[in-house]
């Protein structure tokens, strides 16, 4: 009896100590989804209707990064204002509000009023004010690196982000010399990597249709277009789903044109939904309720 009550014991033991089979991962629970926004001037205002898009069909944002007009659009839409402020806002763009021609050896122009602009337009002046987490990425013209701001002041890190090289000096902080964060990041999925998540979407804007630029901002633009059409798009690997909306036929400062562009990125989001909902799907390991409207 004794012998049997010992083995009985071992028995219990070896099953109390035995490794529980592995669970898969995230199976469960819903993946953290970040959210990555390229750069493209005007055009960063169809980014606005992606993630409009995304929330209205229940795909959670858990986290936001953004380069130059990415970056803008990402803040405005993690501030929290109604959607439709937001959208009268970009309407009301227009180069005055960021820029001043002030000729010198680093630039045509500055972006110093850029700093102001989360406080007076977006109500917002840190990363900290912000309902939803973002990063915004710059690229530092010593080292060629991208360099990721997510928290403290917005004002600095926006405009560094949006210093369009040769057209807006660069701009010195946090020991950095930084200039637009397309150079170094032009869709930052390793900004949101950072941050936690686990699924990507990433947003990819089309550069301007190749037409005979006009003047030396045109040049400027097209110039960094083609060499972005060229660079090595190793982002799209680190991704998991790309949205593209249709832009290329805006131009650099249609900001006029803000609904027109907001409804081209709701069409891009939409139809990138069960791609999406997929996804978060073979993560999680159950149904993902998506709104089916299309509206």
């Amino acid at each position: 009896m004794k012998r049997w009550l010992g083995k009985a014991v071992e028995g219990f033991r070896r099953f109390a100590n035995a490794e529980m089979p592995a669970t898969p991962a995230g199976a469960g629970r819903p993946p953290k989804v970040g959210v990555a926004l390229g750069g493209g001037f005007a055009r960063g205002i169809a980014h606005l209707g992606v993630l409009r898009k995304l929330a209205e069909q229940n795909i959670p944002i858990d986290c936001i990064a953004g380069t130059s007009a990415g970056a803008l659009a990402g803040m405005a839409f993690a501030s929290g204002l109604p959607f439709d402020r937001i959208v009268r806002e970009a309407a009301a763009i227009r180069f005055g509000n960021f820029g001043q021609w002030r000729f010198s050896r680093m630039g045509l122009a500055s972006n110093l009023r850029l700093e102001a602009y989360p406080r007076e337009h977006l109500g917002v002046s840190t990363f900290e004010d912000l309902k939803i987490p973002l990063s915004i990425v710059a690229t530092d013209l010593i080292s060629g690196e991208a360099v990721y701001f997510t928290k403290g002041s917005l004002g600095p890190p926006l405009r560094a982000s949006c210093a369009y090289p040769g057209l807006f000096q660069p701009v010195a902080y946090e020991n950095h010399l930084l200039v637009d964060g397309f150079l170094a990041a032009g869709t930052p999925v390793e900004g949101v990597r950072a941050m936690g998540a686990e699924v990507v979407i990433a947003v990819f804007l089309e550069a301007e249709s190749l037409e005979r630029p006009h003047h030396v901002v045109d040049v400027i633009g097209r110039s960094f277009s083609i060499v972005r059409l060229q660079a090595d798009l190793g982002w799209r690997a680190k991704s998991d789903v790309v949205i593209v909306p249709h832009v290329r036929e805006f131009a650099w400062d249609d900001f006029a044109k803000t609904s027109k562009l907001v409804a081209a990125g709701e069409e891009a989001a939409l139809a990138a939904i069960p791609q999406i909902a997929a996804k978060l799907r073979s993560f999680a390991g159950d149904p993902w309720p998506v709104e089916q409207s299309a509206k």
